[in-house]
């Protein structure tokens, strides 16, 4: 046997995860737990304010939603299966709540972990079905802890998950930062087998940040990998800092439309966990 063979052979036992399948070397990389939450506790029973503030207003939120966000358990609650329940419903008549186009039309929540987590790079990651109909908007998203110093969109904004209901086959992985926010925000959709549609089942969304790469996964399937380059020319590279994560469910807006005679409510969105990670 060659001296070079041996060396050959002593390579390939002891480099680390050189047999390792991919998905085994990614839990590698990411696999000290810094955030869970499980949604563990009785049917009705709140989320766990020690992760979440559920923030409240019908100002349109940036992008002339219909809804106002509250939050009482009647939109964002535990289904003591392990669930959360974002619930969105529709006021008829409209109740004493002022939205940015007069009496609001429709209640939902959005759940931030602002001030109560973040973290620069690392896996994030969640499990959701998502809503089902025209006019719903349903997202698992992270913005910069810096925004109320710099504002939005330098502060950058990773949306791990959207979907519009208009679009039931399709979610979509987008930054956005200065010079390429809103609509010239920069990513790409993914589609289940046969254009299935996302709301039929619960699916695990989620994204691996490092520095200067974010890449975004469905099911464990890399659909979009992000790095300077795919920036505008002169445009910056904002994620490097640590940010925090949002859980919503919007009415509305320009993008997706709004609800029509199709649309059923009270409508939700489930999220089984949210789990991030550290190298």
């Amino acid at each position: 046997m060659s001296e070079n063979f041996l060396k050959f052979l002593f390579v390939l036992l002891f480099l680390p995860g050189f047999f390792a399948p991919l998905s085994v070397q990614g839990q590698v990389r990411y696999r000290k737990l810094t955030f869970k939450d499980e949604f563990n506790g009785a049917n009705g029973s709140g989320i766990n304010t020690n992760k979440w503030t559920a923030e409240i207003g019908g100002g349109g939120w940036g992008n002339q939603e219909l809804q106002y966000y509250t939050n009482s358990t009647e939109n964002a609650y535990l289904d003591g299966n392990g669930n959360l329940v974002i619930k969105a419903i529709k006021l008829n008549p409209p109740l004493n709540l002022s939205c940015w186009y007069g009496p609001c039309q429709y209640t939902s929540a959005r759940l931030i972990t602002k001030g109560k987590f973040d973290q620069k790079y690392g896996k994030f990651e969640a499990r959701i079905k998502i809503p089902r109909g025209q006019g719903m908007w349903g997202a698992f998203w992270m913005l910069g802890n810096n925004i109320d110093t710099v504002g939005w969109a330098t502060c950058g904004e990773i949306d791990i998950m959207e979907n519009i209901g208009r679009e039931p086959a399709i979610v979509h992985g987008t930054i956005h930062g200065p010079g390429y926010s809103g609509a010239n925000g920069i990513g790409a959709p993914f589609s289940l087998a046969n254009n299935a549609a996302f709301a039929d089942d619960f699916h695990v969304y989620s994204t691996e940040w490092s520095e200067n790469k974010i890449q975004f996964f469905v099911d464990g399937n890399l659909y979009k990998t992000l790095t300077p380059p795919d920036l505008p020319n002169g445009a910056k590279w904002v994620y490097d800092h640590p940010f925090f994560m949002i859980l919503n469910f919007a009415i509305g807006g320009p993008w997706g439309g709004n609800p029509d005679n199709t649309s059923v409510f009270p409508n939700t969105m489930i999220v089984d966990y949210v789990r991030v990670y550290k190298r």
